[in-house]
């Protein structure tokens, strides 16, 4: 029986009594469609024997084409994905020229038509932002998840699937899944709540959307971590609320500054366990200021709890939800940093006295999230392989923490200042006299993915540096990865003075005590 490719044969012709060489003619051909962006980056191209048989020529001309675009970087080969268009290769192709000349003139690439004057500048997108690479945010490690127990529990529900697993599910969620949550949270978390306050939504993102919406009408001043979650600023910005930055020092979100600056903010979004993107813990006295200011103001409080189960010199902390004795706070977690990304499973611990406000937004976004790895989930934490899972994870990043917190006192000494390594899956590397955004388009060409930032600063003065993910990257990979950093730093040195730090980051705690 003939195997049938599954990569998508692009329209390429050849003409047999040209005077061109075959060869030369796939060459032209395949060069000119990844130059005008018809195949991009990754793509996968047929193999030789597939295209010569589509061509219906030798493979000869094939593999002399193939040679040649590999030669000047068009092509690349990856283990186990064949050839592929090369992944560097969409920042050095010139843009296409699209449409009829006039007078000289081009007509508009779609680049180049005003973003609409509601998003932030941020969605740019840098070449960082496109490729994948070592020190990935938000990216977790698969070596020790458990695909056994985990296939097993999704092939008990594939087997006990009955009409009403088919079925719409309660908006709010799977009840099973949602006691389960509550369960863990009250114990884990110090969250006080019940299974009916809890919404089951496609991660934090989905979450943000529908508590804006809830709680928040365009115009309305609201609080945002300075730096803060980006993401996050592209929500209320579609919303048309008014983002009013708020400095974050070692303490965590400066509520006397946000008093200051907008006392009658209507809600303050907040990471207080473990900030984005500096790290901090916000201390306890900080939380009750900000809890008073929210009941005397009549303000919300949206509490991000994203990776709140990673913390390596102490025990958890305890979520700011578990202080609220007026309904102010507004819980957040997801699924995506302790179990998978593509699980796309979050929740909302909403207060008693919203939850119908919240339960019409859903209706008007959407009916409910997927049900079958609701179930899945709830067996998963039921049974504990989920808290086991955590543990063990814990201590895989643990370990790399540490190791990459070495390798950047070694490669980069008293240039980097690194502030929260105590918990997540993240730290964040300051750098003086750097322009962070190209540095990191830059590093790309090393395989490295750095998150500059400068892009979560809402303000006109944001540090430079990079916020470096540690959950996907290999312990032994760490310190090459390191030092790759290090080489793309001196070749960008003749441009800017040599940048400064402060010594044994790691004992720092908070690092740099005022950030603005």
């Amino acid at each position: 029986m003939k195997k049938v490719s599954s990569v998508i044969v692009p329209i390429i012709s050849v003409d047999r009594k040209g005077t061109r060489p075959l060869h030369r003619q796939l060459y032209e051909a395949y060069r000119a469609a990844i130059v005008e962006g018809t195949l991009r980056s990754g793509q996968r191209v047929p193999s030789s024997r597939i295209l010569a048989a589509e061509l219906g020529i030798s493979r000869m001309p094939v593999l002399n084409a193939y040679a040649q675009l590999a030669a000047e970087g068009y092509f690349e080969s990856r283990v186990g994905a064949g050839t592929v268009v090369s992944s560097t290769i969409t920042a050095n192709a010139a843009p296409p020229q699209t449409g009829n000349t006039r007078q000289g003139k081009t007509s508009a690439h779609p680049s180049q038509f005003a973003k609409p004057s509601f998003l932030p500048s941020f969605l740019e997108l840098g070449t960082w932002q496109r490729t994948r690479g070592a020190f990935c945010v938000g990216q977790v490690s698969f070596e020790q998840f458990p695909f056994r127990i985990w296939n097993r529990l999704v092939t008990r529900h594939c087997r006990n699937a009955s009409e009403n697993s088919l079925n719409y599910e309660d908006p709010m969620g799977s009840r099973p899944l949602r006691e389960a949550i509550a369960v863990y949270l009250r114990t884990a978390r110090g969250v006080k709540c019940d299974v009916q306050q809890i919404m089951i939504v496609n991660g934090s993102q989905h979450a943000l959307a529908i508590t804006t919406r809830a709680l928040l009408s365009p115009g309305d001043p609201v609080w945002m971590e300075e730096p803060g979650y980006a993401f996050a600023r592209t929500i209320f910005a579609l919303h048309k609320c008014r983002i009013v930055p708020v400095a974050v020092d070692g303490d965590g979100l400066n509520v006397a500054a946000g008093i200051q600056h907008c006392r009658h903010a209507r809600a303050a979004l907040v990471t207080p366990s473990h900030q984005y993107p500096l790290g901090v813990t916000m201390t306890a006295s900080r939380r009750l200021q900000l809890l008073d200011w929210a009941e005397r103001s009549g303000a919300w409080i949206i509490e991000d709890d994203y990776d709140s189960e990673y913390r390596y010199e102490s025990m958890p902390i305890a979520s700011l939800q578990g202080l609220d004795r007026h309904s102010r706070v507004v819980y957040i977690g997801t699924f995506s940093k302790v179990v998978f990304p593509s699980l796309r499973l979050g929740y909302i611990v909403v207060p008693s006295d919203l939850v119908d406000r919240f339960l019409a937004v859903r209706f008007a976004m959407d009916l409910g999230s997927a049900t079958f790895h609701q179930a899945v989930l709830a067996d998963f934490i039921r049974e504990g392989h989920f808290s086991r899972h955590i543990r063990r994870m814990r201590s895989l990043y643990g370990e790399r923490r540490n190791i990459l917190i070495e390798s950047i006192q070694h490669e980069l000494g008293p240039r980097a200042e690194v502030t929260g390594a105590q918990a997540g899956m993240h730290l964040a590397v300051t750098l003086d006299g750097i322009s962070d955004r190209e540095i990191a388009d830059q590093a790309v060409q090393h395989k490295l993915w750095l998150v500059p930032l400068s892009t979560s600063y809402a303000g006109r003065h944001p540090k430079q540096g990079f916020v470096l993910g540690f959950g996907s990257i290999r312990a032994q990979d760490i310190p090459t990865a390191v030092r790759s950093l290090r080489a793309v730093l001196a070749a960008n040195r003749s441009k800017a003075p040599a940048v400064k730090v402060a010594p044994t980051p790691v004992v720092r705690g908070g690092g740099n005590r005022e950030i603005c």
